[in-house]
């Protein structure tokens, strides 16, 4: 079986139960808390993706690290996982668990590549175009490519709007070359 079906299996089962006790936007917190903790960190995924650390250490090392900031529910959650040797695919089932959050929660996430960073003000605009054209909550990121010359190209899930002028350049160029000039 594939880690991300594992780890989305897992990632339900999380979102289940904090759906279930009505705290779900305080285990997604937790979650966030718990993943920055992992980026900062590169030597404590190594720890928990290692077979050769004992189980109790990684459960200890945990224990440790977020006593009494997250909530007790994810902690032992953390340790069911740990105990089942799941330990290594912790981070996968955490930002499985955000994505699934977001489907939840009926979030979109997006994203829109200028040649110059966007200001808050243009992106806050972009923002609520994306959302009524799609009846969702939409988290938008700018991220800056110049070779795109100008214009922008966003993404929202699987669809891509192009209007950047290297993306017109390269329509013009198929035509040109498709009518054999």
């Amino acid at each position: 079986m594939s880690v991300f079906t594992v780890a989305s299996r897992y990632a339900k089962s999380l979102i289940d139960l904090s759906i279930e006790r009505d705290n779900l936007d305080v285990v997604k917190t937790d979650v966030e808390q718990f993943l920055g903790v992992l980026n900062e960190n590169p030597e404590l995924c190594a720890v928990l993706r290692n077979p050769i650390i004992k189980l109790d250490k990684k459960r200890n090392i945990l224990a440790a690290i977020f006593k009494d900031k997250i909530d007790p529910a994810i902690s032992s959650f953390f340790n069911i996982l740990i105990n089942k040797g799941r330990a290594g695919i912790l981070e996968d089932i955490a930002k499985e668990f955000l994505r699934e959050y977001n489907e939840v929660k009926g979030i979109v996430k997006a994203r829109v590549i200028s040649a110059s960073a966007l200001t808050e003000e243009h992106l806050a605009e972009l923002k609520s175009i994306i959302s009524k054209e799609i009846n969702a909550d939409v988290i938008l990121t700018n991220v800056v490519d110049p070779s795109i010359i100008g214009g922008f190209v966003i993404n929202v899930g699987d669809k891509q709007i192009d209007a950047s002028i290297a993306g017109k350049l390269n329509k013009l160029e198929k035509y040109f070359t498709s009518q054999g000039v």
